[in-house]
């Protein structure tokens, strides 16, 4: 299935969509096109937010702004997020999880990307609306869901031999 059936399929059946993935072999490179596009996607729904507040405060401009988003973004995330695999693979060792470290990568890469198209609404919303009630919860929700589709993934790729 191409990427963006895959983000879709996720939606509603997480667990099938990690067992593909995992069920086409131990691809490091893979996983690592994942991670990066990921976070591609989240430097370019930190957009919005980042004009308004520029416009909004004009004491740090956009581009330092865009800088600063590119850095963490590009390379502190993805160290980052295989801290967290690595970490959240120990942690299901030991409540019995059965799975590899890269199940456990490919869970949380996964996640990150299929959360993509949802962040780049919240990137909208938070565009046009940086104050009030409805931008945090919006990230909250987005927060929900890729909580659930990160553990529905993990407790798949945890959960083989």
């Amino acid at each position: 299935m191409a990427i963006s059936s895959d983000i879709l399929a996720s939606y509603l059946h997480p667990r099938a969509v990690i067992r593909r993935k995992l069920d086409q072999g131990v691809r490091e490179d893979r996983a690592v096109a994942l991670l990066l596009a990921a976070c591609a996607f989240n430097l370019v729904a930190q957009g919005p937010g980042l004009v308004r507040a520029a416009a909004l405060d004009p004491s740090r401009p956009l581009d330092a702004r865009i800088g600063g988003a590119a850095l963490a973004t590009l390379f502190l995330l993805p160290l980052l997020a295989y801290a967290l695999a690595a970490l959240s693979h120990l942690v299901a060792r030991a409540f019995g999880g059965r799975g590899s470290g890269y199940g456990a990568r490919l869970a949380l890469f996964w996640a990150l990307l299929a959360i993509a198209p949802v962040l780049l609404g919240q990137a909208l919303v938070r565009g046009f609306l940086a104050y009030g009630m409805m931008p945090g919860v919006i990230a909250g929700l987005v927060l929900a869901l890729f909580l659930w589709l990160w553990l529905a993934a993990l407790i798949e790729v945890e959960s083989t031999v």
